[in-house]
């Protein structure tokens, strides 16, 4: 474990001491497919580097309906950073969609890491400033973009997404039904 969390030199800068010290702040924990590291209702103790596998952040409206937020691949984070920075319950749940490796850090820690390594405060800036802006681009995209258009950004953006993730799921992402989905792929192939 840890090698895709070592990448992160391509980033930030980071001595070896560094990223050995680095290191004794996560806790490696393996999540097998269909088990949550977070659920509804729970505080979020944790935000999760993905070694390997993938998750899916989601959550459940009253009518049962799934919405998914987001799928966190291998080098992306997961959490629900509300309740992981005040303590509240969280509303999401984030589940492995496959058999997982992953790299935990608790506030404490993650506060601790800032404090002696800021080249971590840089690359926590960095990945925060660039999930703001992809959250705000996918805001948009749902309010300006056919269903088709954000289906083909999403099979561009993640070419293999369609062979891991069950189509009902890529449909609640792109906020669609499963019939939609369907007639779309119908209709490009």
């Amino acid at each position: 474990m840890f090698e895709v969390l070592k990448k992160l030199n391509e980033t930030i800068s980071l001595s070896s001491e560094e990223f050995e010290y680095a290191k004794t702040l996560f806790i490696p924990k393996k999540l097998r497919k269909k088990r949550f590291l977070l659920e509804d209702g729970d505080s979020c103790v944790y935000t999760s580097f993905v070694e390997k596998g993938l998750l899916r952040s989601f959550t459940i409206d009253d009518k049962g309906n799934e919405h998914i937020l987001q799928f966190s691949m291998q080098g992306w984070w997961a959490a629900d950073l509300y309740s992981f920075f005040t303590g509240e319950t969280s509303d999401y749940n984030i589940e492995a969609m496959e058999d997982s490796e992953l790299l935990l850090i608790t506030k404490d820690s993650w506060d601790l890491l800032l404090k002696e390594i800021p080249a971590f405060e840089r690359y926590f800036r960095i990945l925060i400033q660039n999930n703001l802006i992809a959250t705000q681009r996918r805001l948009m995209d749902t309010m300006s973009t056919t269903a088709e258009e954000r289906y083909l950004k999403l099979l561009h953006d993640f070419p293999d997404i369609s062979q891991r993730v069950p189509q009902h799921m890529i449909a609640s992402y792109i906020g669609v039904t499963r019939e939609t989905l369907s007639r779309l792929r119908s209709q490009l192939h």
